[in-house]
């Protein structure tokens, strides 16, 4: 779909965002009498399988479906992975494939800086609050570039260890926007950031997701793109362009409140323009959630 004019200036002001941080730098078709959870090969787009789990019939079979179609011509550039909660689905399109982490990683940033202060015992300094506020809220770089060092290597391997997010990898010499992410170890920090466990407790998690319902709108693009009005959208997205494989554009996003409880990863690269990128993963994007959130058959 074209963007709007205001997101055409986000986007201009996303490509300066860019130039600086490169500086820093499946189931089988629910059925009648088959098992819920059963799993498939799945539907492959360009070589690679798109599988999908759902204990709602049906619900696998069309969002492996749907994927595909939306990835079609991009399958071998992208990589995707979600959750729902309410209808315990999941699905994965090559979700252990290494990219950039452009400024996706901000979110595991922030991970690791509120497991440090909860490991100290003490609250978030009024300068963190003000240098996390602004990387979620603005993706701004000067403020991550700060926390990252604060944090330290090993602080960041640390709370990677702890989230079980074994294929991420910190980018080399304070170059966080080329740590290595994956579409998998996304969606686990996404489950961290919205259930009880041990990694990050309740203040924390709903510190995280208040920032992220509260980045700025010329960058609410990507997995928002076609969520339901009733539910809660916290989103971070990320782009960076470099001479090798083009423009990485990537989203992650939860959905919360209102009977919603899902998420979800779109990474991509080899975009000939940040534009493309957003299209790309604005497209698998919309069809989750319009498959997510299909009425129930009566």
């Amino acid at each position: 779909m074209p963007l709007t004019r205001r997101a055409k200036q986000g986007l201009a002001a996303a490509l300066a965002a860019g130039s600086a941080l490169t500086a820093f730098a499946a189931a089988a078709p629910a059925q009648a009498g088959t098992a819920a959870g059963t799993s498939s090969a799945g539907t492959s787009v360009e070589g690679s399988p798109v599988t999908c789990t759902s204990h709602r019939p049906g619900l696998a079979d069309r969002l492996e479906r749907d994927i595909a179609a939306s990835l079609h011509g991009h399958g071998k550039a992208s990589a995707l992975a979600l959750y729902d909660r309410t209808t315990d689905t999941s699905c994965a399109f090559r979700a252990d494939t290494a990219f950039d982490s452009a400024s996706v990683v901000k979110v595991t940033i922030l991970g690791a800086l509120l497991r440090q202060v909860a490991d100290a015992n003490r609250h978030l300094t009024s300068r963190e609050v003000d240098l996390t506020t602004a990387m979620i809220t603005k993706s701004d770089n000067a403020a991550t570039n700060a926390l990252w060092h604060q944090i330290g290597h090993d602080g960041i391997q640390h709370f990677l260890n702890l989230a079980g997010m074994r294929d991420t990898v910190p980018g080399p010499k304070g170059t966080w926007g080329r740590t290595q992410i994956t579409a998998g170890d996304q969606v686990k920090l996404l489950r961290l950031l919205t259930s009880d466990n041990s990694v990050l407790g309740t203040r924390s998690r709903s510190y995280a997701l208040r920032l992220m319902n509260r980045v700025v709108p010329d960058q609410r693009w990507g997995t928002p793109a076609g969520a339901p009005g009733t539910a809660t959208v916290h989103v971070k997205n990320g782009w960076l362009s470099r001479s090798t494989n083009g423009w990485r554009v990537h989203s992650v996003g939860v959905f919360t409140g209102g009977g919603h409880d899902y998420g979800m990863a779109v990474l991509s690269h080899d975009n000939r323009t940040m534009e493309n990128g957003v299209a790309t993963v604005e497209r698998a994007a919309r069809a989750i959630n319009r498959d997510l959130n299909l009425p129930k058959a009566s």
